[in-house]
């Protein structure tokens, strides 16, 4: 059984959360997770890059000196590549149809893969969510530095807004007002993020030095590990 460490944001340790051992034992083909990160990737891009060719830039007709008389080598439009403003060769096309598509099960068994690693790396903290009545970036800062990760990619997550939860909960409010003050507070810190459980994908774990989710976020990340709704 893994246990997380939980503190309050003045970095004081206020308890500890277990995670059943059945949720972390988790096999992924390795192949399949760098295959997975890759698509991710490919999915990112644009492929927006385009440059004209000589048909499509704008240029007269006329030839740029005469055919014969001059010494020089004949030239029949100054929309050639070897002028200036002429159009380029061998340069970014738009491409069409690049996506790749991700199989559910291997985008979720990754996920749980790269999540565990995580966790019995020790990389996984659990933060006391408290409400701030004002950005304070020094608070945040504070707390980091409790935990020798100022310094570190930190991905912060929080939890979705479902409507069960405001069934449960008649003074539940959306994320985006919940953790405003706090993404406010956070936006001057370098290489920290902030996500909600169900968008995080691998690559945000991949790239992440150290996770923190906050306590009312626990239920989400033992549902993304594989526990029952």
């Amino acid at each position: 059984m893994a246990v997380l460490k939980k503190y309050n944001l003045a970095g004081q340790e206020v308890g500890e959360v277990s995670i059943d051992e059945s949720l972390l034992n988790t096999t992924a083909n390795l192949q399949m997770i760098k295959d997975y990160l890759i698509a991710l990737r490919t999915n990112a891009r644009q492929w927006s890059a385009k440059t004209k060719n000589r048909a499509e830039v704008c240029h007269s007709g006329k030839k740029p000196h005469p055919q014969k008389g001059t010494g020089r080598a004949r030239q029949g439009y100054l929309g050639a590549p070897q002028y200036k403003g002429g159009g380029r060769v061998h340069t970014p096309r738009p491409k069409i149809d690049q996506h790749v598509r991700i199989n559910k099960k291997e985008r979720r068994a990754a996920i749980q893969y790269l999540l565990t690693e995580k966790i019995q790396n020790q990389r996984v903290h659990v933060l006391q969510f408290e409400q701030m009545n004002a950005p304070k970036t020094k608070r945040l800062a504070d707390f980091l530095k409790s935990r020798n990760i100022d310094d570190k990619r930190v991905l912060f997550l929080g939890e979705s807004f479902t409507q069960n939860s405001a069934k449960n909960d008649q003074s539940s409010i959306s994320p985006v007002e919940k953790y405003e003050i706090f993404n406010r507070s956070m936006r001057n810190l370098q290489k920290k993020e902030f996500l909600l459980v169900p968008n995080v994908n691998g690559y945000d774990i991949t790239v992440t030095h150290d996770i923190v989710v906050m306590d009312s976020a626990l239920d989400e990340l033992m549902i993304l590990l594989g526990g029952s709704e």
